[in-house]
């Protein structure tokens, strides 16, 4: 397990930023819409996507960052 665990760090890294990426892209894409009501449901749900990504991304980059420092001493 232990020889998985970076790259299995890093790809999960990887899904956060595509599911940012993708948040973002819906957030923009909300502003085109016409309807108020699709307005609103779309933005909040962008907003939802990118606050849980972001989320996810700083709690693996932390952990990432901790093993770091713990396997460098």
């Amino acid at each position: 397990m232990k020889y998985y665990w970076w790259p299995l760090q890093a790809g999960l890294v990887l899904v956060s930023l595509f599911f940012l990426t993708f948040g973002v892209d819906l957030l923009l894409g909300a502003y085109s819409l016409k309807d108020p009501f699709y307005f609103i449901m779309t933005f909040f749900a962008a907003c939802l996507i990118i606050l849980i990504s972001l989320t996810l991304l700083v709690g693996f980059i932390i952990r990432m960052a901790g093993v770091y420092k713990r396997l460098k001493k």
